[in-house]
């Protein structure tokens, strides 16, 4: 390739040379007209190919722009690989940039990204959810102008981002708990972490509920306990005193020996998170067990009638479910009046389901308890249920038991007329 001042040394030279013939022949205007055409070609030339290269560029395809030849090939060459290069790269750098978004995106968490004037430069769709924000709309506007809660608002006055803030009741249904927290990032922007923490929030709170009640029903037992000791210890009883504060310190170390029982038994159940066996549970043998334990803990004060309707047994683990109908049967008899009448049943339904039904003539339960008596230490009456012995656990553990074997829990109680509880167990766990 000949280099520029090669070429524009023999440019001269072809309009000399041309000058010079049209001297010797035709005179000096014509040798002017001559060297002035030599020059004016490449100029021409030149023209041409800046008007194509316009052309391409405008339509972006300079890439496909055919070469010329001649000098202009090397210059559209390297323009066309400088132009193929940046678009590579381009497509590179969007590649990439899409896929942060999709992984931002996929992000559990809410994100924000806020320019040096706390504008909004991006979010994610779960920030949306969390804030009731629209980015195409709220593009560019103050995120205080959108989020008008106090305590954001000062957060991000104050700029001490080293700590998170818990926003409580936000979301459309003011239901959300939500920890964020900025972190500082480029030229003096800050992205916004935004986390869902209600579960958390509410484990927690039912972990101090928790505390609470556990700490409530000890201290009943522990109190009394101590002021019989404290008696015992001051006062010279006789032995029809003693042996009276000796039963009545034993009741009440029972209940605290049940209520223990009681706590190790659901926390097993919560942490066994894995489906029942399936093992044989012979259904005539576990209602003569109940029927022996419910006379023993009625002693004659109620009339019992166990039916077993089905000849069908049950797939599942013996101890669990011998537990879980126990607490059925044993709050029937502590809810119910003296001379009242309690059924136990076990039959199939009509769709081939297993059923284990508790009917009681008791006081029945108010429609507005039903969805809540599952809960751990929840009473409808707290003071019979002490006085009959109650933990306050026995439905929680039944409700773990029946999940653990795929099973429902069904509540119906009119009041004033008794209460059936019925555990309903799919086909797959009834067997012949």
């Amino acid at each position: 390739m000949l280099s520029v001042i090669t070429r524009f040394a023999l440019l001269i030279f072809l309009a000399f040379i041309a000058a010079s013939l049209a001297l010797a022949n035709l005179g000096p205007f014509s040798a002017i007209a001559a060297a002035i055409c030599v020059l004016a070609i490449p100029l021409i030339y030149s023209y041409v190919n800046l008007a194509r290269l316009r052309k391409y560029t405008v339509a972006d395809a300079v890439e496909t722009m055919p070469l010329p030849s001649g000098y202009w090939e090397e210059i559209f060459f390297r323009l066309q690989r400088l132009v193929r290069n940046l678009k590579q790269q381009i497509l590179s750098i969007e590649k990439q940039h899409d896929r942060f978004i999709e992984a931002f995106q996929a992000s559990p968490n809410g994100i924000v990204m806020l320019d040096d004037q706390d504008q909004i430069e991006w979010c994610n769709a779960i920030a949306e959810h969390f804030f009731g924000l629209n980015f195409k709309r709220d593009a560019l506007q103050r995120i205080n102008f959108l989020i008008r809660r106090p305590e954001f608002v000062q957060y991000l006055y104050k700029r001490q981002f080293e700590e998170p803030l818990l926003l409580e009741r936000m979301g459309r249904g003011a239901n959300l708990s939500l920890m964020l927290q900025a972190f500082p990032f480029g030229d003096k922007r800050h992205l916004l972490l935004v986390q869902d923490v209600t579960d958390l929030q509410k484990a927690d709170a039912m972990r101090r509920d928790f505390v609470a009640n556990v700490s409530h029903e000890m201290r009943t037992p522990i109190t009394v306990l101590m002021g019989f000791l404290e008696t015992m210890q001051s006062l010279d009883l006789d032995k029809a005193q003693q042996s009276q504060y000796f039963e009545m310190m034993m009741s009440q170390a029972q209940r605290m020996k049940s209520l223990v029982e009681d706590l190790l038994t659901l926390a097993n159940l919560e942490s066994n998170t894995l489906p029942a066996p399936m093992q044989v549970v012979n259904i005539p043998t576990l209602m003569a067990l109940l029927k022996n334990d419910a006379e023993a803990l009625s002693q004659g004060h109620h009339a019992f009638n166990f039916e077993v309707s089905s000849p069908c047994n049950l797939m599942g683990e013996e101890r669990e479910i011998l537990s879980a109908f126990g607490n059925l049967v044993s709050n029937a008899i502590r809810y119910s009046p003296d001379i009242g009448s309690i059924t136990a049943n076990w039959h199939l339904n009509e769709i081939g389901e297993g059923e284990f039904s508790v009917t009681d003539t008791g006081p029945g339960i108010a429609s507005e308890h039903l969805s809540r008596l599952t809960e751990r230490f929840y009473r409808v009456d707290r003071s019979r249920s002490r006085d009959t012995g109650g933990t306050g656990l026995g439905l929680a553990i039944v409700k773990h038991i029946a999940n653990r074997h795929q099973a429902q829990l069904i509540i119906e109680s009119t009041p004033g007329k008794g209460s059936t509880f019925t555990l309903r167990f799919p086909k797959e766990r009834v067997v012949a």
